[in-house]
């Protein structure tokens, strides 16, 4: 019986190693369409967040051609493109961004890892300005609160960057109900309107302040997914089974579109939880 017991663990061991190794170098395509009224033509966009320098290939071309297939108009970028780590290359990042710039705007909100590379240069040098130069020598400007106005199609993205204060661990912190219009400004009720927002933890906030669409990341789907009840385990906050870890979320009739992200860092592994390249598409239409 002892040996039978032994046989069976064995055996789930090899199977997680395996879905280990397996999810921590794939990725999967999502699809999500949006209709509404003030959306005035067609729009298709292609989200990308928590890259984190990960290269799917060489020169990251299974990522590349995954995009391309897509047909996209743009690209949304939820943030942590790379892994602020001093010393460490970020030319897989840029990388990417180099060649989707070739073919597409890209609209690029940061996350905690560009922010953090600007908060403490005494730990990452110049790893900020180097950043953000190269960056600037593919055409893309990091929307640190501010937006772009997509008039023909009816659309207005933002991109938030979001104090430090709001990624501490362990617990959600309160946030000002004005905290996000103080940095955002009051958005267009006429005009549909999609913010890049690095942390889920503040969905509601998002809502409330008017963004209709608000894309996430920063969670990569809890690490960790329970099989059959695809609930993420962990957070990078430190908080087991967060609330809002990976998928579609609603609030007072807006959307999260919360990202598991395409790469690892800190616990270098996903289980059950394989990377995601999510495609928006925008339409006219009646709102469902």
């Amino acid at each position: 019986m002892i040996d039978v017991i032994i046989s069976i663990i064995c055996v789930i061991i090899m199977v997680c190693v395996w879905f280990l190794l397996y999810d921590s170098n794939r990725f999967v395509v999502r699809t999500h369409e949006i209709t509404d009224e003030r959306i005035r033509r067609p729009l298709r966009a292609v989200v990308l967040a928590d890259l984190h320098n990960k290269r799917y290939g060489k020169e990251n071309e299974r990522l590349l051609e995954a995009v391309r297939t897509c047909e996209p108009d743009c690209i949304l970028i939820a943030g942590d493109m790379l892994t602020a780590k001093p010393g460490k290359s970020f030319e897989p990042a840029l990388q990417v961004l180099r060649e989707l710039k070739k073919d597409y705007p890209v609209y690029y909100g940061n996350g905690n890892h560009e922010h953090r590379l600007k908060l403490y240069p005494r730990s990452y040098g110049d790893m900020a300005k180097r950043y953000e130069a190269a960056l600037g020598e593919l055409g893309i400007e990091p929307m640190v609160n501010t937006h772009a106005a997509l008039q023909p199609w009816g659309i207005v993205i933002y991109g938030s960057e979001i104090d430090k204060l709001y990624y501490r661990r362990f617990k959600v912190q309160d946030m000002d109900q004005d905290y996000l219009e103080r940095l955002l400004g009051v958005p267009d009720p006429g005009v549909y309107n999609v913010l890049l927002a690095h942390n889920p933890d503040y969905f509601p906030y998002y809502a409330e302040w008017g963004a209709d669409l608000t894309i996430s990341g920063h969670v990569h789907g809890g690490i960790v997914r329970i099989p059959f009840l695809g609930k993420g385990v962990a957070s990078p906050c430190v908080r087991l089974f967060p609330k809002y870890d990976g998928g579609l979320f609603y609030e007072k009739g807006k959307t999260m579109l919360l990202s598991r992200g395409l790469g690892i860092h800190t616990i270098p592994f996903r289980l059950f939880n394989p990377g995601e390249l999510w495609v928006v598409d925008f339409r006219p239409g009646k709102a469902e």
